[in-house]
Parts: structure tokens; sequence; C-alpha cells
């Protein structure tokens, strides 16, 4: 075995871990919270979208603190956050209680998303940390998978205020030691080219990136965030409205997670011989085909559909961590993934509500927003080819 995969396998754990208790919680226990509580499902929601504003606002910080320590401590307070919140929510009496612990959530999440893990791995491996990167996103793109099995039992059998306590739990048992194998960076201090460690690579500082190379890259990553989030939000009122029935629907939503871990094997393989930034324009030209041949031709095309949205989506979560590592450089690299990611986590707590109308007002041609907006992030990678594509 590779002596890297053991940090790899632990870091990905611990995405399983992260996600499952935050991005993926509103899905199963957002509408009994908000009948217990009085509230429409809607606003359990917008605390959810509360959570994922906050998440980007604190994310530079957050970076910035791998950066300068290292992972470890950033990633165990991680666990800390996240189990204060959701115990805290297994309490909420109201909608200020609520939106107060799904705000400290969000705190949590900029301390424990994949951000922070891509940063940990580039605080120890600089420029060597594709790899990583890539498997990483293999073990995180089975957070649903095993989350929502999780607390849809723990709904039924306990009720969703012990489901929240009980992923609080999962994270000091269970993602504390898991943070706790990772490896201490040195101090930034003291990081220079002249100091060799078998565990870690020194951090250079690169030349000052361009601004528009990076509010380019912003750009891609917020369409990418918010095409996912929408998908994820309308997938089966998307499709039914273009003639599929609801079984079906069902059944291609399905076929997203495994085209995500195909696409993210397809980079751990052949892809990670090319540059991260033609993989990324095949990522971002997928979804734009996938809607193309859903509105030419109808129902038949949909599990194409499917299959090409997923497939693109897994490819990008991995952009996400390598393409400011390949044209930026190791140095500052938390800091920026916190910037860069600031608009995603906006147009993600945005898409659900904007889909939600497209979809109501132009039925399955709200794909021309999805898709359009595909097309002008590959338009953004394409004009980045200059930088090494």
């Amino acid at each position: 075995m590779d002596p890297r995969a053991p940090l790899v396998i632990a870091l990905g754990l611990g995405q399983v871990l992260a996600y499952g208790s935050t991005y993926y919680l509103p899905a199963v226990l957002a509408a009994p919270m908000a009948a217990e509580l009085g509230l429409s499902v809607s606003t359990a929601f917008a605390a959810f979208s509360l959570a994922l504003v906050v998440s980007a606002l604190c994310g530079p910080r957050a970076g910035a603190w791998v950066d300068r320590h290292g992972g470890r401590p950033v990633l165990l307070a991680s666990n800390g956050v996240l189990a204060l919140a959701l115990a805290a929510m297994s309490q909420v009496q109201g909608p200020v209680g609520l939106f107060a612990a799904w705000a400290l959530l969000g705190v949590g999440m900029s301390l424990g998303l994949y951000e922070s893990a891509f940063a940990a791995l580039v605080r120890l491996w600089g420029s060597d940390s594709r790899g990583g990167i890539t498997g990483i996103t293999l073990l995180g793109g089975l957070a649903s998978t095993a989350a929502w099995p999780l607390s849809a039992w723990l709904l039924t059998r306990y009720g969703w205020r012990d489901a929240c306590l009980a992923w609080a739990g999962l994270h000091l048992l269970l993602g504390l030691p898991l943070h706790a194998s990772v490896p201490r960076a040195r101090s930034a201090a003291l990081a220079h080219p002249s100091v060799s460690d078998a565990d870690e690579e020194p951090i250079t500082a690169p030349a000052p990136p361009g601004l528009g190379t990076t509010l380019a890259l912003a750009g891609v990553f917020a369409i990418a965030w918010f095409n996912s989030t929408a998908m994820a939000a309308h997938l089966p009122q998307l499709l039914q409205a273009s003639g599929v029935g609801l079984s079906t629907a069902v059944w291609i939503g399905g076929l997203i997670g495994p085209a995500q871990v195909a696409a993210r094997l397809a980079e751990f393989g052949f892809l990670r011989h090319w540059h991260p930034l033609l993989s990324a324009r095949l990522a971002a030209g997928l979804h734009p085909l996938g809607a193309a041949l859903l509105l030419a031709l109808g129902p038949v095309a949909a599990p194409m559909f499917g299959l090409l949205h997923g497939a693109g989506n897994g490819i990008l979560t991995i952009a996400k961590g390598t393409l400011p590592l390949v044209l930026f450089g190791p140095a500052g690299y938390g800091q920026r993934q916190g910037l860069l990611m600031m608009p995603a986590r906006v147009s993600q707590a945005l898409a659900p509500w904007l889909f939600g109308l497209a979809l109501e007002d132009w039925g399955p041609s709200a794909l021309w927003l999805t898709g359009g907006c595909s097309l002008v992030a590959l338009a953004l990678l394409l004009r980045l080819r200059a930088l090494g594509g």
C-alpha cells in the first residue's frame, strides 16, 4: 500500500462524516424539524442557506489557518464545532434557535469540508497533491449514500432531535480520531526550500496570481456548484416535467452517484496524465451536452442526461482542488481556496430557490439556464489556456 494512502483514507472518511451531518442533513430532517417547530419547510431550508453563507464568509479565514498551522488543528476544531452545533440543534424550540444552530453549523462547515481537507494535503505534500485530492473525493462521494439512509433510520427510530445528537456523537467518537491521525505540519514560518522533510513539501512563494485568473476560477466554481445544487434539489421534478415517470426519475437520479464515482476513477487513472484544465473543460461541457440531448430527444435521453451531469460534476469537484494548485502553486493555497469558494457557497444557497422558480415558469426549458451557465464556465476555462492548459 502507498504509505500516503492512510492519510487520504482518513481525510476521505472525515468528509463522509462532515458532508453527511451538514450538507445532506436537510433532505431528511428539514420536514420533521419544520413540522415540530411550527415552521414551513422552506423556512427550514432557509436556515440551511444561512449556513452556506456563513461558511462562505468564514472560508478564507479557515483556509488561512490551514496555511499557517496545517490541517490537523483546523479539522479537529471542525469536529468540535460541528458536534456543538448539532447538539444545539437537537434542543432548539423555535426559529431563532434553529437559525442560530445552522449559523454555527456553517462555521463548522468552513473548517471541515473539502476546502480544508484539500488544503491539509497541500500543506503537507505541496504540488504533489493531485492524486490525494482525487482519493479524498472518491471517498467523499459516498457521503449521501451513507448519510441519507442513516439519517432516515435515526429519524424513524428515535426522531430528528436524537438523530442530530447521534451525528454530534459521531464527530466526537469517529471524526476526532480520524483527524488526530493527520500529521502535524511545520510552522509556516519555518517552511523553507532548504529544509527537507519526508512527509512535507516546503512551501515557497510563487509569483502573485493574476486577478483575472482568480475571478475566472471563482466564476467557474460558482456555476458548477449552482448547477450541482439545483439538480440535487429538483432533478426528479425536472425529469417528470420532461415526461419521465416518477419511478424512472428516481432511478435516473440514482445514476448520478455512480457516474460521479466513475468519472473520479477516470481522473485517478488516465485523466491524471492530462493537465487539470483539460479535464475541467471536458467536465464543463458534459452538463450542457446532456441538457441539449434531453431537450431535443425527450424522455429517451433522460438516463444519458443523468450520467453526463453526474460525470461532469464528479470531475469538477476534483478540479476545485487541483486547478488552484496547478495555476497558483501551493503557497497560500488554503486561503485562496476559501476566497475562490465564497461565490460558490452563495450560489449554492440561492440555487434551489432560483432554479425552482425557473422550473415552475419554464418547465424543462429551465435547462437553458443551467446549460447556458455551464457554457459560460467552459468559456472561462478556455480563456485560461495561456496559463498552461
